[in-house]
């Protein structure tokens, strides 16, 4: 079971996509009243940044990706956990059991999918008063680095957009009838990480990738430039973790 978009080309580069703020994150499982060998799904778990952070924390987690190349950077670095365990599928049609998990969630995937049928999908494997989560890392565009990178896809690409993944997920939420009021957390994290890592993490931009087509690899050396020209093998990079959350409603 595929979508539309394809990220096999991406995967590698995924691995060297920055981490979820631990704060953030802690504070969403603890919204979510969830304990050690609680039930989660992570769909569109991709190459298990989330899924790991749930499993330290001693959940129980299904991981639904439809990507094979995803799926197996995800199973490898998941191979310490026994309570992981990975499966096709997509946001829209997971595969799951009714009824099953205590927290769904949806790591950088919920924008790919027909939000609707996933939140559909998500309240009909969630337990009684499981929980929804979406959440996403945004580059903070304040940033000298990170403002010379926008400028640079601006440019490159005409009426370059983010599409639905820095929206407010609120409404869409909202729009569902199927969960209680929406929550919100944000976390900032401060990444201090190889510039060569930055830079192939660049290459795993889906929304770049989509919309640039013939100029995603000019786009990416642009991009080397320009970090290359710090001239450091190590750079900050911050970003901000954000996450909406709501609990299913009582049938």
């Amino acid at each position: 079971m595929k979508t539309e978009w394809d990220y096999t080309d991406l995967a590698d580069a995924y691995l060297k996509r920055p981490d979820y703020s631990q704060d953030a994150i802690d504070r969403m499982l603890a919204a979510a009243g969830v304990k050690k060998g609680d039930m989660a799904c992570d769909v569109g778990a991709g190459a298990a940044h989330l899924t790991m952070k749930l499993a330290e924390y001693g959940l129980k987690v299904c991981a639904v990706e439809p990507n094979d190349a995803m799926r197996k950077n995800g199973i490898m670095r998941t191979e310490q956990f026994q309570d992981v365990k990975w499966f096709e599928g997509v946001g829209e049609h997971t595969g799951m059991r009714d009824g099953e998990f205590d927290l769904v969630t949806f790591g950088s995937s919920f924008n790919v999918c027909n939000r609707q049928e996933a939140l559909l999908e998500s309240k009909r494997i969630l337990k009684a008063g499981g929980w929804f989560a979406c959440m996403w890392n945004h580059r903070d565009l304040n940033d000298p680095l990170q403002a010379g990178i926008e400028n640079i896809l601006k440019r490159e690409i005409h009426d370059y957009s983010y599409g639905t993944r820095r929206e407010d997920q609120t409404d869409v939420i909202n729009e569902s009838g199927l969960f209680q009021e929406v929550m919100y957390i944000e976390g900032t994290i401060l990444h201090d990480v190889p510039a060569e890592d930055f830079i192939e993490g660049w290459k795993s931009h889906g929304t770049v990738h989509r919309q640039s087509k013939d100029r995603f690899e000019y786009i990416n050396q642009q991009i080397r430039s320009l970090v290359e020209k710090e001239g450091k093998e190590h750079i900050k990079v911050p970003y901000t973790t954000r996450i909406w959350m709501a609990q299913a409603k009582a049938e």
